[in-house]
């Protein structure tokens, strides 16, 4: 659905930002029970920020039904392997577990509770992460702009001018008030990749260079401004195995060797780094923005239950000015 009289499509990380939230607030802020809000609280504030500040049409807070595909932990098994939970780590399904913080777990159901009560919709994709909802979410959008927003640098793959409509990476890596707005040039400039092909050619330097935050080794011997040049001369990690392959290439000795070592990790590692782009995405309910909340009498209830009035005014006062 879509509103092309309006703002941006605004698709949020959800538990990039509910995780933010989490560390950036005490939890010794709890509902009147003594259960812990802060993620709860935090979040409602972000959504209410990015709403009064991008003006969107319409918004989507993207899920990780699978926060660790099965389908990547095959291809290479150290895939996120270090934020596996130790203990009880399995679900009743057999789903690994990542490890969360004890007091972050039933807030999140808190969060959904008042997204539903304020008409924002939700959405996931079975088996796969909310980096995939947004890859085919952003991928798919004909009409509106997209903005991404997200603490995962890897979603900067999305970036790009053509074919419109634009899609931008609203990066809150660094907190909310230190955001920034990435496109293609910004993408280029930063990691030194061509700006025609800046977001596919960033994941496969990341592919290249490695990710320990996501157990991605990456090629030895190759960091980011190697990557770069490799990527921006060559082209894709498939077109650079295919030099490396190539006795009669004009690529380094050293550089071959290195390849050609690592060349079952980048086959492997190149499907595992792009986020999904065709996946099958099911939505709570419709994406358009309405300027009042869905059911304000609940949502009022929420705001009480769960001390947090103040962000629930603030999300709401944001919905009505857009």
């Amino acid at each position: 659905m879509s509103n092309p009289a309006a703002g941006p499509l605004l698709l949020l990380d959800g538990a990039s930002l509910w995780f933010r939230a989490f560390y950036a607030i005490p939890d010794k802020i709890t509902a009147p029970d003594g259960r812990p809000v802060n993620a709860l609280r935090g979040f409602t504030d972000m959504v209410a920020a990015l709403v009064k500040q991008h003006a969107p049409s319409r918004l989507v807070v993207c899920l990780d039904l699978d926060w660790r595909p099965q389908y990547r932990v095959d291809l290479v098994p150290s895939y996120k392997a270090h934020r596996v939970a130790e203990e009880g780590g399995v679900s009743a399904d057999g789903v690994e577990l990542e490890e969360v913080p004890d007091t972050l777990t039933p807030q999140v159901d808190m969060i959904m509770e008042v997204l539903e009560a304020a008409g924002i919709a939700t959405a996931g994709a079975v088996g796969l992460e909310a980096d995939d909802v947004i890859g085919t979410l952003a991928t798919r959008e004909s009409t509106d702009e997209v903005i991404v927003v997200s603490g995962d640098r890897d979603l900067l793959q999305l970036v790009r001018d053509t074919p419109a409509p634009p899609v931008r990476v609203f990066y809150v890596g660094r907190g909310l008030a230190k955001a920034e707005l990435w496109g293609p040039a910004e993408v280029s400039a930063k990691y030194g990749v061509p700006e025609q092909n800046a977001g596919p050619a960033y994941a496969d330097m990341a592919t290249l260079r490695g990710d320990a935050s996501d157990g991605l080794p990456g090629v030895a011997g190759i960091g980011d401004k190697s990557a770069a040049q490799l990527i921006s001369k060559y082209g894709s990690v498939e077109d650079l195995r295919a030099a490396a392959a190539d006795p009669d290439s004009d690529m380094a000795k050293g550089v071959r060797a290195k390849l050609i070592a690592a060349d079952d990790y980048l086959k492997a590692a190149a499907p595992v780094v792009r986020v999904v782009r065709d996946a099958q995405v099911d939505y709570s309910g419709p994406d358009l923005l309405a300027r009042l909340p869905a059911d304000p009498d609940r949502l009022a209830q929420l705001a009480v239950a769960y001390n947090a009035e103040s962000p629930v005014k603030r999300l709401i006062t944001a919905l009505a000015k857009r």
